[in-house]
């Protein structure tokens, strides 16, 4: 090896270990590349940051908005083309494809890490899946009894319900800049979309009784998310067990016989496995919704794709909903705006109060050395 040695030189020697060195680097940032995604996956501070960081508040939203569309539609194909009038079975069976879905995720192995058990008590999962069925079933059943004006009517209150549940809960309060801003959005979409209102004692009793679930299954899904490290669908996987059990107790005091009898066929099937798909994405989309936002600001949009409905239809397709119902849903746009101006200042305070946090104990270790010094001086 003398004589290649002799032939390379000085700097050929210096070029071979320079890429030695280069290919050693190469490896430690592609080892430190691969830890960082196994904590992203594996781990559920890492799949939390992940999932804020793909899906964050106008991704989640606009995620669940176009799902919402989705499921509207075709449920309306299962409930008039079909004839599927079984509301709590259909819930049913949107909650098991979910959770079949969410089974081969984990067999896959692209489910996230849950939190460990010793974080989050199984008391508050038990309550949301609990919660869980009741807001779904109970909706469903709601539109099935009532007409789609009561129905609007009953979501309408869902709003105050949320801010009055999280100040007992929480002692959580808004602004009254806020509150105001709420109770024109509530107006609007109480004039643009109330029409009709008729209904019957019992459909009213189901509309009632879904209210409460209905604030209560929202905040659950913001606060587990936003202060517990849950993500989206790690959440699903934990609850929905929890949420087909009672589903199935439901079953029998909310739908009318004759779901045994009913004709499956390939046409119904595919209509039902679709609204199952669109359920599933509905759950996850609603799901990162609330844990980017918050349970407030999820109910202002369902209510802002009432009134994008209601206006789509009457620009694109030449509907007529009427003048009054045109200015309730521009009124309640404006409220909206108000409301979402409103959280992005409140969002911007906060992040300037962290950053000055921050800060501080950066620089209160230098006065306290200072002044040691300058006490140690005269001596």
């Amino acid at each position: 090896m003398g004589w290649l040695d002799s032939l390379l030189g000085n700097h050929a020697r210096k070029f071979i270990k320079r890429k030695d060195s280069d290919a050693g680097e190469a490896g430690r940032a592609l080892e430190e590349l691969r830890g960082s995604l196994y904590n992203d996956i594996r781990t559920s501070e890492g799949a939390k940051r992940q999932q804020l960081r793909l899906c964050g508040p106008i991704v989640a939203m606009t995620f669940n908005f176009f799902a919402s569309v989705g499921v509207i539609m075709a449920n309306k194909l299962v409930m008039k083309n079909v004839g599927f009038n079984f509301p709590i079975f259909l819930t049913l069976i949107h909650y098991s494809t979910s959770w079949i879905l969410l089974g081969l995720l984990r067999a896959l192995s692209l489910l996230p890490v849950s939190p460990p058990s010793k974080a989050t008590p199984f008391a508050p999962l038990f309550l949301l899946g609990v919660v869980m069925s009741f807001a779904s079933g109970l909706a469903n059943a709601s539109l099935n009894h009532n007409s789609v004006g009561f129905y609007q009517m009953a979501k309408i209150a869902v709003t105050p319900s949320i801010v009055l549940a999280e100040f007992i809960l929480s002692r959580k309060t808004i602004s009254y800049k806020k509150v105001l801003a709420l109770v024109i959005v509530s107006g609007g979409v109480t004039v643009a979309t109330v029409k009709d209102l008729e209904f019957n004692f019992f459909g009213a009793c189901i509309a009632i009784a879904w209210i409460v679930p209905s604030a209560i299954n929202k905040i659950l899904w913001s606060n587990l998310q936003q202060q517990a490290n849950w993500t989206a669908l790690a959440l699903m996987w934990k609850t929905t067990p929890v949420t087909i059990f009672f589903l199935l107790a439901l079953m029998p005091w909310l739908d009318p016989p004759g779901v045994l009898s009913f004709k499956w066929d390939l046409y119904s099937s595919s209509a039902i496995f679709l609204t199952a798909l669109f359920g599933f994405l509905l759950q996850w989309s609603g799901a990162l919704a609330l844990g980017a936002t918050s349970a407030t600001s999820h109910v202002v949009l369902g209510q802002f794709k009432s009134c994008v409905i209601l206006l789509g239809g009457y620009l694109i397709f030449g509907s007529d909903p009427g003048w009054v119902s045109i200015c309730g849903a521009l009124t309640a746009l404006s409220g909206m705006s108000v409301y979402t101006s409103l959280n992005l200042q409140e969002s911007h305070e906060k992040l300037n109060f962290q950053l000055q946090t921050q800060t501080l104990p950066l620089s209160k270790p230098k006065t306290q050395t200072e002044t040691s010094t300058g006490d140690e001086q005269p001596s």
